[in-house]
């Protein structure tokens, strides 16, 4: 005698919404961690620009200014976004961000700090 492991589907196609229900929302979670991937390299981008610093040095200072302000690392990517587009950055955010620049400028310099 042998079992399958497959499920049984369930009468009336139970078992199939739920599976589509459940594909559906792992797609809309992936779409949305690739936006948020996006939006956090866009700002990585900005701050490799206008401060002239590695990326992983830009990457921990997004990181820094969002743990500084308790603000979500996509939310401090898109409120950077929107500072090289021209709107202002909230001032905790920029406060933050200019303290860690200016930070990771000082290490950068400093004898044996990362290479640019």
């Amino acid at each position: 005698m042998t079992t399958s492991q497959a499920p049984r589907p369930v009468p009336n196609g139970t078992h199939d919404d739920a599976a589509n229900a459940r594909l559906e929302q792992e797609n809309a979670q992936l779409r949305q961690a690739v936006d948020s991937h996006a939006r956090v390299d866009q700002a990585l981008g900005i701050l490799i620009a206008a401060h002239r610093m590695p990326s992983a040095v830009g990457f921990e200072v997004l990181r820094e200014v969002s743990q500084r302000t308790n603000t979500k690392l996509h939310t401090v990517a898109e409120m950077v976004i929107g500072w090289a587009l021209g709107q202002p950055l909230p001032e905790s955010v920029g406060r933050e961000l200019e303290v860690a620049v200016q930070r990771r400028s000082r290490e950068q310099d400093a004898p044996g700090g990362e290479a640019g």
